[in-house]
């Protein structure tokens, strides 16, 4: 609170590395000695801007995690998904290369497939000051010279706006510093148990220009090894087909013409390719052991079936302004301007989709149905932002007040090219519209994203130990968009519409000093996701059945969350230790779930009138004697569906759609995971220590999709094309597989000694080899493909660093 000291002082003068890095998501972390070592280790508090100003962690009145250097440093944390293992609450699902979906405290509707351009992220996702969030291809930042990752749990429409719905989270980078002319490099090597190799260099320069302005650059490249084959249609085996690249640099210039003002331009770029996805089929139409008249195929473990690569690449480039001007008298100006560039390209072997299409429902030959069939997506996003905002205040009062304004087009193509279609079968393909030849489907989607925005808090200090916080942001979103579809899979022509919304989204904070070690919270806030147009229907491709139950749902209305949560923050066992928990209930209205629409090949979203997510987040940490902590975090989500939604055929039959049925899992994320960490340090010599860690990781079971929760979902029937399925006549009827994701623990250790130059460690991802299911795929409501996103297996590696 404004008027507040801080009375701890922990007596604990050994912290090893881990607890480090466990304590600094409590609000604490460890400070080494000048010459590297821990024995001198004290605590610090962590320094967040998660209001829009600088405090420390553990006075922020809400649950907040920070992620530090450090911590991603000897933990090995390489991605967002692998901070958000160590992070109550908190949940990264895994969707293919460069593709994620992001929740925090169970709000989530479920998977966002890449042809849905108008559906908007849950989470925001900032880049310091920048927004660089986008549904489904937020980009993954590598880690290197990060100063920490925030995680803000909880929505934060009012200082974040749109896309906080459930919380928020920002990559913070170390900046310009004109006080110090250093630099460090990171070499690492890795293999994987069965599969390939990996390995990459990073470096950091910080080199002052004068007195008063520095630059700083981080450039990096990491090669990633695969660890899925590929059977081929002539019976070989591709190996290792997921390998990729990434690589990037993060170029800043800070410069203070004043002493009080300061300039940081910035460019950040990054590109990752990949060769192919992290997919396991366990059914596939072209490849299984029940045709009788084509080769069978028999998939093992990280094994799929596919006639040609699907690469992937996703160009990342951002430029923005932060300027700084320092009023006097407690008042700071801050303007922050941004321009963002994504250009990303998935093609993925279609070939199954086509020939359910081509072979099962029309039912043309081998010779048309085993055809090429690379479907490319294409997503270009560009566009920029503006913030302006006011902060001040004194001992009593601090507030800050903005505006926010965004301006995005975002441009999302599809293509089905199948050389050779027409000349074999005879159906003209060349569209009207945009299709070429041999074009069975062509899409181009146009969308234009507009948003002003006027934000602003208050934290009055009741007392010296009861403070008051409000704030409130308006918001003014207009979406425009064209729509072109071609191709004899496709309903032809164009389309036009736009959608608006405005509104308000305020928040209430009520923060009390209980005694010098422990303070409680309150909140009350409003989150909301902006509303949007659902594409047409293939309608080509629907079953009569299947028009009538997802036809007619043109587009979809904003969804609002409230959130309800009290906590406490604590450091206990006399300075030893940290205890924060925080207990929560969201109410979630027009939830915004997407549903695959079973034959059309195509995605919708419904609104679901209500659903809810309650739960409970608590971390802890202690540090045990002077060379050995552990710590643990955990959450318990439960989030459910309170409403269900129907259609009703000609008939008047009744049925529930997609799986959108009161009581139903909220999908993607897991009721129940916990982390726990432990670290045992020892000296050396004068100048050397070494240190051991283990970290195990618990996630629970969960859902793709809400659909996946269906009546009958689970059971493909391999005979639903008749005389027409394709390699028949078939040795079985059915294929049946679980939809629920089950349960995971992954234990990484490593092994090291550093002093205050290098440190050199060796390590283990994935200890025990557990095989995890991330993410459930299927093409054609699984008529023509079912398969999983897998993990990592075991993976050997070394790391050194070294710093100047």
């Amino acid at each position: 609170m404004n008027t507040r000291k801080n009375k701890v002082t922990p007596k604990v003068l050994s912290l090893s590395i881990l607890t480090v890095s466990i304590l600094a998501g409590l609000g604490v972390t460890a400070q080494a000695a000048e010459d590297g070592s821990s024995d001198a280790n004290v605590l610090e508090e962590v320094m967040v801007t998660a209001r829009k100003r600088e405090e420390t962690l553990q006075e922020v009145p809400f649950s907040i995690s920070a992620t530090t250097e450090r911590q991603l440093q000897e933990r090995g944390i390489m991605t967002l998904e692998d901070v958000s293992r160590t992070v109550a609450g908190f949940s990264v699902q895994n969707l293919g290369p460069g593709q994620s979906q992001i929740a925090i405290r169970g709000a989530s509707a479920g998977q966002i497939v890449r042809d849905q351009p108008g559906v908007k992220e849950e989470v925001g996702v900032y880049l310091d000051e920048s927004v660089i969030s986008l549904s489904l291809f937020t980009p993954d930042i590598d880690l290197y010279d990060m100063n920490r990752v925030e995680v803000l749990r909880g929505p934060q429409g009012t200082l974040f706006g749109s896309g906080s719905l459930s919380g928020t989270v920002r990559y913070i980078t170390n900046q310009p510093d004109p006080s110090q002319n250093n630099s460090g490099f990171e070499f690492s090597a890795s293999t994987i148990d069965g599969g390939g190799t990996g390995g990459g260099g990073k470096g950091f320069l910080n080199a002052p220009v004068g007195d008063s302005a520095a630059l700083r650059i981080t450039a990096y490249y990491e090669k990633t090894g695969g660890w899925i084959d590929a059977h081929q249609p002539d019976g070989s085996l591709r190996e290792d087909i997921n390998s990729g690249d990434r690589y990037g640099a993060r170029v800043a210039f800070a410069f203070a013409p004043s002493d009080n003002l300061t300039i940081t331009p910035r460019l950040v770029y990054q590109k990752v390719e990949v060769d192919g996805w992290n997919r396991q089929d366990a059914f596939n139409i072209l490849g299984n052991t029940w045709t009788t008249t084509r080769p069978q195929v028999k998939i093992g473990k990280n094994q799929q079936y596919s006639q040609f690569k699907d690469p992937f690449t996703d160009e990342f480039t951002l430029l923005d302004l932060n300027i700084s001007w320092d009023f006097g008298n407690n008042m700071t100006l801050t303007s922050v301007t941004s321009y963002t560039d994504r250009e990303i390209l998935a093609v993925r072997d279609a070939t199954a989709l086509t020939a359910s299409i081509t072979g099962g429902s029309i039912g043309f030959g081998p010779d048309v149905y085993t055809l090429d069939a690379p479907l490319s997506d294409a997503t270009n996003v560009s566009g920029w932002t503006q913030e302006l905002r006011v902060a001040g205040g004194d001992d009593r009062l601090t507030w800050v007040a903005g505006v926010f304004y965004s301006s995005f087009d975002r441009d999302y193509s599809q293509g089905l090219l199948v050389p050779g279609f027409e000349d074999l079968t005879g159906i003209p393909t060349e569209g009207a519209f945009v299709a070429p030849k041999d074009g069975l489907f062509w899409s181009d989607l146009r969308y234009n994203f507009d948003q002003l925005a006027f934000f602003g808090e208050v934290t009055f200090s009741v007392t010296d130990t009861f403070d008051l916080t409000g704030g409130l942001r308006y918001y003014d979103f207009d979406e425009t968009r064209i729509q072109t579809f071609d191709g004899i899979f496709a309903a032809p022509g164009t389309t036009t519409g736009d959608t608006t919304a405005s509104g308000w989204a305020p928040r209430i904070i009520a923060d009390w000093e209980v005694s010098d070690t422990v303070t409680a919270n309150a909140q009350i806030s409003k989150g909301f996701r902006l509303g949007g147009i659902n594409d047409p229907l293939n309608v080509p491709l629907c079953t009569a059945s299947d028009l009538v139950t997802f036809g007619g749902n043109d587009q979809w209305d904003d969804e609002v969350l409230w959130n309800y949560e009290a906590g406490i923050k604590s450091v206990v066992m006399d300075g030893r230790g940290t205890f924060n928990v925080a207990v929560f209930y969201q109410d979630i209205k027009d939830l915004q779930a997407t549903v695959t629409a079973g034959s059309c090949s195509s995605r919708v979203v419904f609104n679901v009138p209500k659903a809810h997510s309650t739960g409970i987040e608590l971390e802890f940490a202690v540090q045990q004697t002077e060379q050995f902590d552990w710590a643990i975090t955990a959450s318990y989500i439960k989030a459910e569906l309170d409403s269900t939604v129907t259609s009703t055929a000609p008939d008047g039959t009744v049925s529930v759609v997609g799986g959108i049925e009161s009581g139903n899992r909220l999908a993607t994320v897991p009721e129940f995971q916990a982390a726990v960490a432990a670290t045992y340090v020892w000296p050396m010599s004068n100048a050397w220590e070494g240190y051991v860690n283990g970290i195990v990781q618990y996630i629970g079971d969960r859902y793709t999709q809400l659909g996946d929760q269906a009546s009958g979902f689970g059971t493909v029937d391999l005979q639903v094309y008749g005389a027409n399925s394709l390699g028949g006549p078939l040795t079985q009827d059915t294929f049946t597989f679980n939809p629920l994701l089950p349960s995971y623990t992954i234990a990484n250790t490593r092994i090291g000694m550093r002093n205050d130059q290098w440190d050199v460690s060796i390590y283990v991802n994935n200890l025990t080899n557990e095989y995890a299911l991330l993410a459930l795929d299927q093409e054609r409501g699984t008529n023509a493909r079912v398969g999983y996103l897998v993990n990592q297996p075991r993976t050997y590696g070394i790391t050194a660093r070294v710093r100047f």
